[in-house]
């Protein structure tokens, strides 16, 4: 039988290579986009690990959930870092939500507060994908935009806390080969992932008709 870590990565497939080859995340990543693409998305993801991580103290303590609640995954203070770097300090002044972002963050924290499985799907989805393709964005941008490495406008993309990825993701794979559910709430959890993917898909539509370069 496989294992629920792998059904998962298997069923989210179609819908995480449709996120990471969205056309504002290729025109990104292709260097077609200037750095103010990049604070934009960056102030996205702000919205999204707000939500993740408000409520992730409570959650500590959950049977399903408090597994997964890592404090060297938190990433909220890294974006907040990044964002004074890129949009100065007072960065918070201007900062907005797509309506898509506003979707995501709100789905975000109703698992958080309502359903902790559900929340592990998000935290799997985000999380799992900063330490792996996450890394490839850094690495564009700063060769794009001339970032420090590893640095001020990249720091969301390091893991100080994470010495070895490879072995953290084997771990938290094996957390969720673990997780204390029945058959059915795996489905759901699976369904939910799939949803986190499409959230994500939906930002990258927003941002892509802010920095459409047909326009």
């Amino acid at each position: 039988m496989e294992s629920f870590s792998t059904v998962i990565r298997t069923a989210s497939h179609e819908q995480h290579v449709e996120a990471e080859t969205s056309t504002f995340m290729s025109d990104l990543l292709g260097g077609r986009l200037g750095v103010d693409a990049y604070a934009r998305y960056t102030e996205q993801l702000w919205f999204v690990y707000a939500a993740l991580e408000s409520g992730a103290e409570r959650l500590a303590s959950d049977a399903v959930a408090g597994p997964f609640i890592k404090p060297e995954l938190f990433r909220l203070a890294a974006l907040e870092h990044d964002l004074a770097h890129l949009r100065g300090p007072d960065w918070r002044a201007g900062l907005s939500a797509l309506p898509a972002t506003l979707a995501y963050a709100n789905r975000v924290r109703e698992c958080a507060e309502q359903w902790p499985a559900g929340y592990i799907a998000h935290h799997y989805t985000r999380y799992l994908g900063d330490l792996s393709g996450g890394q490839i964005i850094r690495d564009k941008a700063e060769r794009t935009w001339g970032f420090a490495k590893k640095g001020d406008g990249v720091r969301f993309y390091v893991f100080e806390g994470i010495d070895n990825p490879a072995a953290f993701k084997r771990g938290y794979r094996e957390l969720l080969d673990a997780v204390r559910a029945d058959d059915l709430e795996k489905q759901r959890i699976v369904a939910e992932c799939q949803g986190a993917f499409a959230l994500n898909s939906a930002v990258f539509r927003g941002l892509g008709a802010e920095f459409s370069l047909s326009a």
